[in-house]
C-alpha cells in the first residue's frame, strides 16, 4: 500500500546525475509539469562519454527552464565528495531526492572497478547519509528518496520474468554488486532513520540523445562509419528494451507516492520498470538499420549485412532480462508501452538531426 502525499508543486528536488541520460529527460518533465518547482542538479560532467552530450542535454533543460515557473540550478560536483554533498543539503535543503547519478556500464565495470566504488557506493552513502541528517535541528527532513537500480541486479537468474520478490544474491559483474548494494544500503536507513525509500529498477533504457556506450547508440556509430558491430553471444539474447519517455512517466509516477511501513517498519520498496516485452537482438539491430534507413541516417542501398559479425558472449553480460512489472502497474496503474520500433524511430530521427554528420 502506498501513501498519495508527496505534492511535487513547489517542492525542492535534487536530482543527481542531471546531466545523464535519464536525470536530464525527468528533469526536463517536472519543469514541465509542476508548478514552481525548484530543481537542484548536479553531475561530474566526467569523461565516460563524450562531455558535449552532457552539456546539449543540460542546454535542453535550461530551454524548457525558460518556459516553466520553475527553476534549474545547476551543481557540478562528485557523489563521492561527502564535504560538496553536506554543503548542497545544507544550503537547499530538498524535500525530495532523486538519485541517478552512477558509473554505469558493465562491461567497463570490470577493466575500472575503482570508479565504480567510488560513485555508486561511496558516492550513494553519502547521500543517504545526508538524507539522515537532513532531519537534524528541526529540518523538515527528505520525504522521499528515489534511486536508481537495475535489472542488472537478476544476474544469471533463470526464472523469467524477473520479479522483485526474487532472490538477486549471484551477480555477474561488479556494477550489479553494486547496485545491488544500494538496495541494501537504502534498506538499512529506511530502518534505522525512517527515510522513505523506493528503488527502479530500469531494464535497458534507450532514446534520444541517449548513453553512446549503449548497443543501439554505438552499433548506429559503427554503422555510420561503415564499421563492422559486434552482436554478442552469436544473437542469441533478449533485452527488455524500455523507452525513455517510459521510464520518466514512471519515475514520476513513483516520486510522488512514498511507501507506507511494510510489514517489517520499514518504509523501503523496490520496483521493476521495463516494457515487459524481451526482443531478441537480432531482431533489435534489424529494426534499426531499417529506422537508419528510413530517417536517412543510412543510405537506402546500405548492405547491412556486411557490416555485422556474430561473435560470444562478454563477461559479465547475461543471455535474458525480462521485467515483471505487476507491481508497478498494481500501485500505480502504469506500465511502460512504446514499442521497440517507435523508439528506434524517434533515436533515428533525432541521431540524424543532431549527431548524423558528427559521426560521419
Amino acid at each position: 500500500m502506498l501513501n498519495k502525499n508527496v505534492d511535487l508543486n513547489g517542492k525542492m528536488i535534487l536530482v543527481t546525475g542531471a546531466a545523464g541520460f535519464i536525470g536530464a529527460n525527468l528533469s526536463r518533465a517536472l519543469l514541465g509539469m509542476f508548478e514552481n518547482i525548484r530543481i537542484i542538479g548536479i553531475d561530474s560532467l566526467n569523461d565516460y562519454y563524450d562531455v558535449s552530450l552532457k552539456e546539449y542535454r543540460l542546454e535542453q533543460i535550461r530551454q524548457e527552464e525558460k518556459a516553466a515557473s520553475g527553476e534549474f540550478i545547476f551543481q557540478k560536483g562528485n557523489l563521492a565528495d561527502k564535504g560538496f554533498i553536506d554543503q548542497i543539503f545544507q544550503k537547499y535543503q530538498p524535500d525530495v531526492v532523486v538519485n541517478l547519478a552512477a558509473q554505469a556500464g558493465v562491461r567497463y565495470s570490470i577493466t575500472n572497478p575503482d570508479a565504480y566504488m567510488e560513485s555508486n557506493v561511496i558516492g550513494f552513502y553519502n547521500i543517504l547519509e545526508a538524507c539522515r541528517h537532513s532531519y537534524d535541528n528541526g529540518n523538515r527532513g527528505v520525504e522521499h528518496l528515489v534511486y536508481a537500480s537495475s535489472s542488472s541486479v537478476y544476474g544469471s537468474n533463470k526464472k523469467i520474468p524477473y520479479a522483485t520478490e526474487d532472490k538477486v544474491d549471484n551477480p555477474v559483474s561488479l556494477y550489479a554488486a553494486t547496485k545491488k548494494s544500494n538496495e541494501l544500503f537504502a534498506h538499512a536507513y529506511s530502518k534505522l532513520y525512517d527515510i522513505p525509500s523506493t528503488g527502479l529498477r530500469f531494464f535497458t533504457v534507450y532514446g534520444p540523445a541517449g548513453r553512446p556506450d549503449m548497443a543501439y547508440f554505438g552499433f548506429t556509430d559503427k554503422l555510420v562509419k561503415n564499421e563492422t558491430i559486434k552482436i554478442f553471444n552469436y544473437g542469441n539474447c533478449k533485452r527488455d528494451f524500455t523507452y525513455i519517455d517510459d521510464i520518466v512517466k514512471g519515475i514520476v509516477e513513483v516520486l510522488q507516492r512514498s511507501p507506507h511501513s511494510n510489514e517489517d517498519g520499514v518504509r523501503y520498496k523496490v520496483y521493476n520498470i521495463g516494457n515487459n516485452q524481451p526482443e531478441n537482438l537480432l531482431d533489435f539491430v534489424e529494426i534499426l538499420q531499417e529506422e537508419l534507413k528510413a530517417a536517412k541516417v543510412l543510405p537506402e542501398d546500405y548492405d547491412f549485412e556486411r557490416h555485422k559479425e556474430l561473435v560470444g558472449m562478454q563477461p559479465g553480460d547475461v543471455e535474458v532480462t525480462y521485467a515483471d512489472v505487476k507491481e508497478l502497474e498494481e500501485d500505480f496503474g502504469f506500465k511502460p508501452s512504446t514499442s521497440l520500433r517507435d523508439g528506434l524511430r524517434k533515436f533515428a530521427q533525432w541521431y540524424q538531426g543532431y549527431l548524423a554528420d558528427i559521426f560521419a
